[in-house]
């Protein structure tokens, strides 16, 4: 299936490794110019020579920059207009915040998870739709959790903050529709990224058990019985991003190996 993303401009978000960095490789490999940010300025200059790497000819511009600010944010935004001179698609994606109960957490923790996971994505969005109004319409995709369906315990921040990004994907699917610009969300289950493993680690140090233990227990919850591949989340955002979904907004996919258990 040709996708049509060949000479489409997109913005990643948090794509020096992990989920962001899947989506950059699949949406590279469709042909799309891509612009990408981290924090970490030696890594998303590695992962922007990766991503050449692994597609020889790629059009793919590194930014270093702290997507929590809207100064940062503003500046990767101007660069990526620099080089591309427009916009067409947008993967909202950030870092995970701190793991911890809910009452765990003091104003300040809670505020930076609000500018980690909800602000960061309606200043990125605020940016990207004129831009996108003008060219006839796009396609914007945020990442959020299984946390958005079933809460994760002693993910507080997370659960909370990230419900608050699923409403808005909806919010945002309705009121874009007019000006073709279609807004889905992207779930992720257990997918082996750095971000998992992090989280496996700490679990295994409370629970007393080995990392291999943690990981087989997680995967008995899962019915596909593994962790997912960061490609198979890439490509599913591709898919979403592109002309192939062009009837769906407002939508949740689930990339999870079924592990979520409601029905919605």
């Amino acid at each position: 299936m040709d996708l049509g993303l060949t000479g489409k401009v997109a913005m990643v978000g948090g794509a020096s490794r992990g989920l962001g960095f899947a989506v950059a490789k699949a949406l590279v490999a469709e042909g799309a110019q891509v612009s990408i940010a981290s924090r970490d300025a030696v890594r998303i200059d590695a992962a922007a020579e990766a991503l050449r790497a692994a597609t020889p000819g790629a059009q793919v511009l590194a930014v270093p920059g702290d997507l929590r600010t809207s100064a940062d944010i503003t500046m990767w935004h101007e660069a990526t207009m620099e080089r591309f001179g427009g916009l067409d698609l947008l993967f909202v994606n950030t870092g995970g915040p701190p793991p911890g109960p809910s009452l765990s957490f003091d104003d300040a923790a809670w505020q930076g998870a609000v500018d980690l996971l909800l602000l960061s994505a309606v200043r990125m969005v605020r940016l990207a739709v004129p831009v996108m109004a003008a060219r006839g319409g796009g396609s914007i995709l945020m990442t959020t959790s299984s946390a958005v369906l079933e809460p994760i315990p002693n993910l507080a921040l997370s659960n909370v903050v990230r419900a608050s990004v699923a409403a808005l994907v909806k919010t945002l699917s309705n009121e874009l529709a007019p000006q073709k610009i279609r807004v889905n969300n992207l779930v992720p289950g257990r997918i082996d990224t750095d971000r998992v493993r992090e989280l496996d680690e700490g679990r295994a140090k409370a629970s007393n058990i080995d990392l291999a233990e943690q990981r087989r227990r997680m995967e008995a919850t899962i019915p596909m019985g593994r962790y997912g591949a960061p490609d198979e989340f890439g490509k599913a955002a591709a898919f979403l991003l592109s002309e192939a979904a062009a009837y769906t907004t407002g939508a949740f996919l689930q990339v999870d190996g079924g592990m979520i258990k409601g029905v919605w």
